[in-house]
């Protein structure tokens, strides 16, 4: 059984940066570990319009490894001292601009076990037109210029299918609403009533 021996901090800012040393009782290795807390996000899907709201914003890490920092995304962000589920209703308010009152759960995951010490929880939530009570954008003192984006979700679907949403969480929140509500996919019902045939 691996144990840890010793924790060094290596830096300490926005996030913290740790040197683990690990005896695992045939020898003593050293990893790097990244701290920020946890996480929580969630897709917010209109199922009378069949249509999801997202956000787009900038990313340093996508804009220092590809030039392009733009990324189009569920609404996220760190977990304060509340609940996973809280968390992403009030993500969902502060980006999106959207109440939501019920979310789904859909999973609890580990973002990259193999350096952050991170854990996401994972949620869908149906809203309707009556729910956007603000304009969303984000929080001016975290400089987060976040622009509201809703899209059909054939759109998002042909996205996903195509590998041209790069963000895993929103990738994987796609899929997971493809799976619980296939009927929101595709062609929409035919309506019924009006005019009976002969």
């Amino acid at each position: 059984m691996a144990n840890i021996i010793e924790k060094i901090v290596l830096y300490r800012g926005w996030t913290t940066l740790l040197r683990l040393a690990i005896e695992d009782g045939a020898s003593t290795f050293f990893r790097e570990v990244e701290d920020h807390g946890n996480s929580a996000a969630v897709l917010p899907y209109d199922p009378l319009r069949r249509k999801a709201t997202l956000v787009r914003l900038l990313r340093g890490p996508m804009l220092l490894s590809d030039g392009e920092g733009l990324s189009l995304e569920a609404p996220a962000g760190l977990v304060d001292s509340e609940a996973f589920a809280d968390a992403a209703r009030r993500e969902a308010l502060e980006e999106a601009g959207l109440r939501l009152s019920a979310v789904r759960h859909v999973a609890t995951v580990w973002t990259s076990p193999g350096i952050t010490t991170e854990r996401m929880g994972l949620f869908l939530a149906e809203y309707g037109v009556g729910d956007r009570v603000g304009k969303g954008g984000g929080l001016a003192e975290e400089h987060e210029n976040i622009e509201v984006v809703e899209l059909d979700l054939d759109e998002l679907w042909s996205r996903a299918s195509a590998g041209a949403l790069a963000d895993m969480k929103t990738f994987t929140l796609v899929l997971a609403l493809k799976e619980l509500r296939p009927d929101l996919f595709g062609e929409a019902p035919a309506r019924t009533g009006g005019r009976r045939g002969p």
